[in-house]
């Protein structure tokens, strides 16, 4: 190759010549059929991404932070944070996320450890296993479906009025064994 030597190249070599089109339509040059052109690489048709600009992160993506998705969304990888949808999201199956996550609509089939919040509906399916508060109007667990924590079904602005005080396990199994607890 001579490309920083002072001598040109032994050997003839195509150079395409560009001229000015005679018409609005361009066409390129033919590429030369050799075997050492470089390889195109095909556009990917995974089905999970589509092409109405749905965000997608794959097995085997972890991510740590804040997350935000405009459109809809389909996490299969590993998030450890924050998650915040405009739109519908999707958990798969082989995703773990440990994150507080906030939505139009969730769907969860993998792994969540955190809250949910959702404005239209949240729907847990049987592969899922879901450890946190979940808060929408709509709620759907399918048969199968692990969930441990607090639900719910209201919108969320009526959820911000009202508080509710939790006493640990222990506390729950005297009183109610003992009647009034004594000091």
């Amino acid at each position: 190759m001579a490309l920083f030597n002072k001598e040109p190249e032994k050997g003839p070599k195509s150079q395409p010549t560009i001229t000015p089109p005679a018409s609005s339509t361009i066409t390129p040059p033919a590429a030369p059929s050799t075997s050492s052109a470089a390889p195109v690489a095909p556009a990917r048709t995974n089905g999970a991404v589509a092409a109405d600009g749905r965000a997608y992160l794959d097995r085997g993506s972890k991510i740590s932070g804040k997350i935000s998705f405009e459109g809809p969304a389909r996490i299969d990888g590993e998030v450890d944070g924050e998650i915040s949808a405009k739109d519908s999201l999707v958990i798969g199956e082989s995703a773990e996320v440990t994150a507080h996550i906030r939505a139009a609509s969730v769907s969860v089939a993998g792994k969540v450890s955190g809250d949910i919040v959702a404005t239209q509906r949240i729907e847990i399916r049987p592969s899922a296993k879901v450890s946190g508060n979940i808060t929408a109007p709509v709620l759907s667990i399918q048969e199968g479906a692990l969930f441990e924590g607090h639900c719910s079904m209201q919108p969320e602005g009526i959820r911000e009025d009202r508080k509710v005080t939790v006493f640990p396990k222990e506390e729950r199994v005297v009183q109610a064994a003992g009647g009034q607890k004594q000091a």
